[in-house]
């Protein structure tokens, strides 16, 4: 007996199965990789077509306060718009719908950089803009088939808001450098150009994938006629809209120092470094669990966002490239922790069948805050003291948003 089993072969412990990573997972989805290499075309103008028609705006006639305040019409206009689109999105399907509302967009574009060339009435700058607020909620969409895709995995669909998320601010970090250095090199309205060409691309790619596409799904009895009526989602989007406020400030801030202090073609590096640092933290996030009191942790996001934003307005102060550079990446890490808890959030508490709407109100409330505070930052760039006075203004955004998110949340325990 000894004898046998000294002679038996000695099998190896079996070595455990390498297990994949959530990005892996994700993409494993069919029809996942397609859409979302459409919609980041769709999604890269995101962030080009602001910095695109400031600069253009502001190159030829002269004032960062008109070029801030066509771009705070148009966004305003989306605001309005916005959610109206979102919701024939949500009843007739993403693809009869956005490219349609794309092609509107496009045009106001196209026609925003003819008046500038032509030399056009500065009223026909803000009429050609708001055209743009057709502009479908590509993000949105995309993360609509996410939650359609993953509706049985709350896991997976927290991993795809982070990677949507990530999506966001490689959009923010590409496009303003993009913009800057198409505007700068190239010709003025060569950002604006190139812009709506990606948009109209990124649409009919994204809108031919229609295996993907969430269904559309009949009207329930007894269902909100908005999200707007659903609880504990007003105060959200009251501080995604402090939020906004943050970004659209910060952008025509950092545009206007960087033209005061002679790196004007270096902007959009700058502005790509703030969104670098939130693309970051949104990829890490996505690897962590989704949190057990959300709302807790959104929080904790709000008040490190308005922590971390308190160094912009320090190294402007100290007037050091290098010092604004360095805030500005640190900035970011508490962007997209933010972003993505938020999104979270907005999700959970949107009713089923309105999820394209209750996200467009999010980046609704977003895009009104960004054309508030690229109106004031505008504003706060040629009439303070300091273009680096500037800083202030997404400083005091964030901490708005600390304080409405914190004022909800102590009323919500309280309810509790």
């Amino acid at each position: 007996m000894i004898l046998f089993l000294a002679a038996r072969p000695v099998t190896p412990p079996a070595r455990p199965a390498r297990r994949r990573s959530p990005y892996a997972r994700l993409f494993a989805v069919p029809g996942a990789r397609a859409f979302t290499a459409a919609n980041l075309l769709a999604r890269l103008p995101m962030g080009m077509l602001s910095v695109s028609a400031v600069l253009m705006i502001a190159g030829s006639r002269g004032s960062y306060a008109l070029a801030g305040a066509v771009t705070a019409t148009g966004l305003a206009a989306t605001a309005l718009v916005g959610p109206l689109t979102a919701r024939l999105i949500d009843r007739h399907g993403q693809a009869r719908i956005a490219v349609p509302a794309t092609a509107v967009a496009v045009l106001g574009s196209l026609s925003l950089l003819l008046c500038v060339r032509s030399g056009a009435p500065d009223w026909t700058l803000f009429a050609s803009y708001a055209a743009t607020a057709t502009t479908p909620n590509t993000g949105g969409m995309s993360r609509a088939r996410w939650a359609h895709l993953l509706r049985d995995d709350p896991a997976a669909r927290h991993t795809a808001n982070s990677f949507e998320q990530a999506v966001d601010e490689l959009c923010f970090l590409l496009g303003p450098v993009l913009a800057t250095l198409l505007c700068t090199s190239v010709a003025p309205e060569a950002g604006t150009a190139t812009a709506a060409a990606l948009l109209l691309t990124g649409v009919l790619l994204f809108a031919a994938q229609r295996r993907t596409e969430p269904p559309v799904l009949p009207p329930a009895p007894g269902r909100p006629r908005s999200p707007l009526r659903t609880r504990g989602l007003p105060p959200l989007l009251l501080t995604f809209l402090a939020t906004g406020a943050v970004f659209g400030s910060l952008e025509v801030v950092t545009l206007a120092y960087a033209d005061a202090h002679g790196f004007r073609p270096a902007a959009g590096g700058l502005l790509a470094l703030q969104a670098a640092g939130s693309g970051a933290t949104g990829l890490l996030l996505g690897l962590l669990p989704p949190a057990a009191r959300p709302a807790r942790r959104f929080l904790l996001c709000v008040a490190a966002m308005a922590a971390l934003l308190t160094l912009p307005l320090l190294a402007a102060a100290a007037a050091v490239p290098v010092l604004l550079a360095a805030a500005l990446l640190t900035a970011g890490t508490a962007t997209a922790p933010t972003m993505v808890t938020g999104m979270g959030l907005i999700q959970s508490r949107t009713p089923p069948g309105r999820l394209n709407e209750g996200m467009t109100l999010a980046v609704t409330a977003l895009l009104a805050g960004i054309a508030a505070g690229s109106a004031t930052g505008g504003w706060a760039a040629e009439h303070l003291p300091s273009p680096a006075f500037g800083y202030a203004v997404p400083t005091a955004a964030a901490a708005l948003a600390l304080a409405i998110t914190a004022t909800t949340t102590a009323m919500a325990a309280r309810r509790t």
